[in-house]
């Protein structure tokens, strides 16, 4: 084959399909039909009327047709009619010697459409006549479809970045990434205003350096250690509040949510970070309002009892000056006796139960008044009971009402805040009362107190015989502001204030379903508790430690009013201290420069030095002393003496007194030596 002219090889070509091998040797045709069938490409040689005189394989499987019905056969009969036309204007230009090269999609006929890349030229006789077309064929279509398809999938992916992009760049809330060295990759404009950083100065650093609080980062570093080596996460996947720190080294409040992202060849964390700082002030707010709402629902039941106070007070201060005044002309007489003796006694209970009864009423309207944060203790809700009818008996008894207490013997005191419970009491009694103002006798309001040992609660159960509450409006009655009565009578927030009272201390306020026109019940329930640790420093009222007797043991009483000291000295002398009197805080400063004390008990408020400043100077002259004082008032009312005890945490009881409180002062500054 290799002394053989070009022409003779093309020749071949054309034989290779009819059978006629006079210009080859055997072995020449063999490698020749090899190298053809081996193409991945179709080949063909057709003759000057469109006839198939050679075919590959790759044609052959193209065409699902056998070799003897393509050889021979006319290019229409092979491809269609269709197809055919498709290439008389191609056919045309290769017989006019041009070589034509193309590359597109066609129509297959049966095979559909495909992308070919044809290269088609004309066969020249050694005359130089043109024998046929030799047409190369290579089928595209798979590899233009997954090209298409690798272009839309960039084209998606190009989207969805860049939509990614934009809701990262327009988030409100801080994305921050950062790869598993914990460098940040990503740094949104939310998170440049939050936390002072340009992206272009964070990208590459370590996050834990920029916004991480110092005190923070070893538990940081320990986290993602463990994360990497075990997959044990603290925070992955879960919302927590937590302290970041700005630029300029600032910390504020951030809710924050980490996602672990993987690649095949590496992963990343995403930070969701949210400011917390307005919505921590809108909760400052919110609660700051709630307190007030709280006050003013207490002041306008205050202003609708004051009247009923005055005269509560005005009986029994009645009792106590007419007693005493006929206890003084009864110890002034010549002649006693003992039938007179034993009248004295007599008369100094009276005046003691009448002081007792005043000193109730003011402790309780106190109770009401008093604007500090919910405080429990023990509290005995027996006596509670008592507090609020002795502040309401005036206006139950002069409307006619008659109030039935039923009450279950060894009722166990409760860990509750007295206060507001009292405060619950008094605007469910006050409710009952207004609600039989329209109806005509009898008027009957009930109170019953029951003790559930099986679920651990107390139930106050407050019924009246009134008209009831109508159904439409039951179950709106707890909504804030939502009022039946006339205008300028109630502000509408009583049961809703009560109700979250209750709620706030573990237990519940509910209207008890009743027949229309049979009155209305409300039912409390609260959990009878245990004294959590760390309870309040005032002087519990349950305390019962026993204390040893006292030997010659020296207290000082600092109080501006004479009587009330001296009442102090002598109740400390019947307990064995010798006692030193002091009328102010400076002047107590002189007795202390030169003695020592066991306790010291001192007023609050006085002229002449008060008692907060006597005891800031005992934690500056004498700090063992400020550890022996407990302090005694009237005026834990006012804010700054409430603000004072709270952040000094020493101990208090309040005027008025009695001799056990003062014995309980002394047992628990005892104990704290």
């Amino acid at each position: 084959m290799k002394d053989k002219p070009l022409d003779t090889i093309e020749q071949a070509v054309a034989g290779a399909g009819t059978g006629d091998t006079s210009n080859f040797d055997a072995p020449d045709i063999g490698v020749l039909r090899a190298l053809l069938d081996a193409m991945p490409a179709r080949a063909v040689f057709l003759d000057r009327d469109r006839r198939y005189r050679y075919v590959n394989r790759e044609f052959l499987e193209f065409v699902r047709l056998p070799v003897d019905r393509v050889i021979g056969q006319h290019m229409a009969a092979v491809l269609g009619q269709q197809v055919y036309d498709s290439y008389s204007g191609v056919t045309t230009r290769v017989y006019s010697g041009e070589t034509v090269r193309w590359e597109g999609w066609a129509n297959n006929g049966g095979q559909g459409r495909r992308y070919i890349q044809e290269n088609l030229v004309a066969f020249m006789s050694a005359g130089g006549q043109i024998q046929g077309i030799i047409a190369i064929g290579l089928d595209l279509t798979e590899h233009k479809l997954r090209e298409r398809e690798l272009a839309e999938r960039l084209e998606a992916q190009t989207a969805v970045e860049t939509m990614s992009s934009a809701i990262i760049a327009s988030a409100l809330d801080c994305v921050i990434v950062i790869d598993e060295d914990g460098r940040v990759i990503e740094f949104n404009p939310a998170a440049e205003e939050t936390f002072g950083y340009r992206r272009d100065e964070v990208v590459g650093k370590s996050i834990a350096e920029l916004i991480v609080p110092e005190h923070l980062r070893t538990r940081h570093y320990a986290g993602m250690e463990r994360y990497l080596a075990t997959g044990e996460a603290s925070v992955l996947g879960r919302r927590v509040e937590i302290e970041a720190m700005r630029s300029d080294g600032s910390l504020l409040p951030v809710e924050l949510a980490i996602t672990d992202v993987r690649l095949p060849d590496r992963r990343f964390f995403t930070a969701h970070i949210r400011n917390l700082t307005d919505v921590r002030r809108a909760q400052e707010e919110i609660e700051r309002q709630r307190d007030a709402l709280h006050q003013s629902e207490k002041l306008a039941a205050l202003g609708s009892l004051l009247a009923g106070v005055a005269h509560e007070l005005n009986n029994p201060l009645s009792i106590v000056t007419g007693q005493a005044l006929m206890l003084r002309e009864a110890a002034n007489s010549p002649l006693l006796r003992d039938a007179d003796l034993h009248k004295i006694a007599e008369r100094s209970v009276k005046i003691e139960a009448a002081a007792e009864r005043c000193a109730r009423i003011v402790r309780t309207f106190l109770a009401m008044a008093r604007q500090r944060a919910g405080e429990r203790r023990e509290v005995d809700v027996s006596a509670l009971l008592d507090g609020a009818i002795d502040l309401l008996a005036y206006g139950l008894k002069t409307g006619g009402i008659e109030l039935a207490k039923d009450v279950q013997p060894g009722l166990p005191r409760i860990w509750a805040d007295g206060d507001q419970l009292h405060q619950v009491l008094v605007n469910l009694l006050v409710n009952a009362q207004q609600a039989l103002e329209e109806i005509s006798d009898p008027r009957r309001v009930t109170v019953a107190v029951r003790h559930d040992p099986a679920k651990s609660n107390v139930t106050l159960t407050v019924s009246d015989n009134g008209p009831g509450i109508p159904e439409q409006i039951r179950n709106r009655i707890f909504d804030p502001f939502f009022t039946t009565k006339p205008q300028g009578i109630g502000t509408g927030i009583g049961l809703a204030v009560s109700r979250g009272m209750i709620e706030a201390q573990g237990g519940s306020l509910v209207l008890q379903p009743s027949p229309p026109g049979r009155g209305a019940s409300f039912v409390v329930q609260i959990p009878v508790g245990v004294a959590a640790t760390g309870a309040s420093a005032r002087v519990p009222e349950s305390l019962d430690k026993k204390m040893a007797e006292p030997n010659a043991r020296r207290a000082l009483v600092v109080d501006d009013e004479e009587e009330i000291a001296g009442i102090l000295a002598e109740l400390l002398d019947r307990q064995g201290f010798i006692c030193d009197l002091s009328p102010s805080g400076e002047d107590a400063k002189g007795l202390v420069r030169t003695s020592d004390y066991d306790i010291i008990l001192c007023d609050i408020r006085m002229a002449g030095g008060d008692g907060p400043s006597f005891f800031y100077w005992l934690q500056e002259a004498k700090p063992h002393l400020a550890g022996r004082i407990g302090f005694v008032t009237g005026d834990t009312l006012g804010p700054a003496a409430g603000r004072f005890l709270e952040r000094t945490g020493r101990p208090v009881i309040e005027k008025p007194f009695r001799p056990d409180d003062v014995s309980r002062l002394v047992r628990l500054l005892a104990d704290d030596r």
